[in-house]
């Protein structure tokens, strides 16, 4: 199990982060919602190491990730933030990137990197977008590589901050079933969206947040069954049961 406990973090000696706790499990997606500048992006961070926390811990089966190096960390977290750069490099290149917590100095790749890039290749379908500049893809495309790179990274837990930003409906459908897919792989995933009914529709577990606290968490029909969303967010959700599932609607009050 992975436990998130008080943790207190922020940026330059602003604390954005007040005692956060929550948890996780393997197999499953749990979703971090909440208003803008409540702290879900600091959050993700401070899980990862990016950002040092004041206090806390993020244990995973009762190791505290925090005490451990950088290049430690990220050999169990892949964290894939909202906003990236697009380099002037090729898809197959950006993913052998994911390898570099494994390499020993001087840093060359090594033939074991290589089949770890061939497998999530394969595994994401994008083998004949290996040789294509980055910058010569399509949203949808490009987050499909960065989500590769994380794959290649090896951890047990990915962290993803609005995988589905910038991106048509279609994209953010397929992102999602891929992000769906990890969890059954048996990842950790923890991901910070907005959407709100594709969070209710595709996580296992709900964070949601508020001023820098976690306010409260449960499956997605607990969630909304509390009405808590509607006044976090001054909307009114609705939904209806299609095909044995449920399916979520936002509308402005």
């Amino acid at each position: 199990m992975l436990e998130i406990k008080n943790i207190r973090g922020g940026y330059f000696k602003k604390e954005v982060l007040h005692s956060v706790s929550l948890g996780a499990h393997a197999g499953q997606v749990t979703a971090i919602l909440g208003p803008n500048g409540c702290g879900k992006s600091t959050l993700l961070k401070s899980i990862c190491g990016i950002l040092p926390v004041i206090s806390g811990q993020v244990l995973l089966n009762g190791e505290n990730l925090l005490a451990l190096s950088q290049n430690q960390i990220a050999q169990k977290i892949a964290y894939l933030s909202q906003s990236k750069q697009i380099p002037d490099i090729t898809v197959k290149r950006l993913i052998l990137h994911g390898r570099f917590p494994y390499l020993s100095y001087p840093r060359r790749y090594r033939q074991e990197d290589f089949l770890a890039v061939k497998k999530v290749m394969e595994q994401m379908k994008i083998m004949e977008l290996a040789e294509i500049p980055l910058n010569q893809l399509s949203g949808g495309q490009q987050q499909k590589a960065y989500i590769a790179m994380a794959l290649a990274q090896d951890t047990s837990i990915i962290l993803l901050d609005e995988p589905t930003t910038y991106l048509d409906i279609s994209h953010q459908l397929q992102i999602l079933q891929q992000v769906r897919e990890l969890a059954n792989s048996g990842k950790y995933i923890i991901m910070v969206i907005h959407d709100l009914a594709y969070a209710l529709e595709t996580a296992d577990q709900i964070v949601l947040m508020q001023e820098g606290l976690v306010v409260m968490q449960g499956t997605p029909e607990k969630i909304y069954e509390t009405g808590i969303l509607d006044k976090i967010f001054d909307i009114k959700m609705a939904r209806v049961h299609i095909d044995k599932q449920w399916h979520y609607f936002c509308a402005k009050k």
